[in-house]
């Protein structure tokens, strides 16, 4: 199969990226890349430093950067489509999330920190909140992990998360900036993601345009999986967008 290029974990300055949209944007051109997604981190936690998305005035700033950009790329017949994201960080409180995260306004909701069984619950609560008052339910967003570490579940029933993964469609991110999470030593794991045809996605965690391409890895290593069907599923996702 060929496939589009796809990173779909960018930060920029508002967070602890070094540059701003725009000049993502432009080098995400220049490479080349087809899908893109800016997913600033969201968080009230110890980390809470590395964001500026605190509150509504912040927010609101920074999806209307992402809209001008998309509308600038859409106004110019440009082939790279471009996600509004955020990547929430689930040692956040709760009440911080569901004060200040509308998930209809954005396209890609990234989930950080996802560490333990106790931590899929603290997630389940939350999905379940956004969807009982999100309808229809067709202005969900696409949901996914982040840099997500598989051997912190090896000594529980890894199934009970691979359901809470296929329940709400959400997908496995190659990262290439966290090779060590697609290692080997996960293989099965991965197997249960063909099995069960869980989405994959790759994203490069990019802080730096530097490395907004570092995207050979992960898919050769999606390749060696044999997920290649659910790449496509993600990336069908994303089509309906």
């Amino acid at each position: 199969m060929t496939f589009p290029r796809i990173n779909l974990h960018i930060h920029s300055n508002f967070s602890d990226g070094k540059n701003s949209i725009e000049q993502i944007i432009k080098k995400s051109l220049t490479l080349k890349l087809d899908y893109i997604a800016i997913t600033d981190h969201f968080t009230d936690s110890w980390k809470s430093w590395v964001s500026k998305l605190k509150d509504n005035i912040n927010i609101d700033e920074y999806l209307n950067t992402i809209s001008n950009c998309q509308n600038y790329l859409n106004r110019n017949n440009k082939k790279l489509t471009l996600f509004k994201g955020i990547e929430i960080d689930l040692s956040s409180t709760e009440g911080f999330i569901k004060k200040y995260i509308e998930p209809e306004r954005f396209n890609i909701i990234l989930f950080e920190y996802l560490e333990n069984f106790e931590v899929v619950g603290f997630l389940r609560n939350i999905i379940q909140f956004w969807k009982r008052y999100l309808k229809p339910l067709n202005e969900f967003p696409i949901l996914g992990l982040a840099h997500f570490d598989p051997s912190y579940f090896f000594h529980g029933n890894i199934d009970i998360l691979i359901n809470f993964f296929k329940e709400n469609n959400i997908y496995f991110e190659f990262n290439s900036s966290y090779s060590q999470y697609y290692s080997l030593q996960n293989k099965l794991f991965f197997e249960k993601l063909k099995e069960n045809n869980i989405p994959v996605a790759i994203g490069c965690d990019s802080h730096d345009i530097s490395n907004l391409d570092n995207i050979d890895e992960p898919l050769e290593m999606i390749k060696y999986y044999n997920l290649e069907n659910n790449f496509q599923k993600l990336i069908n996702n994303l089509k309906l967008l």
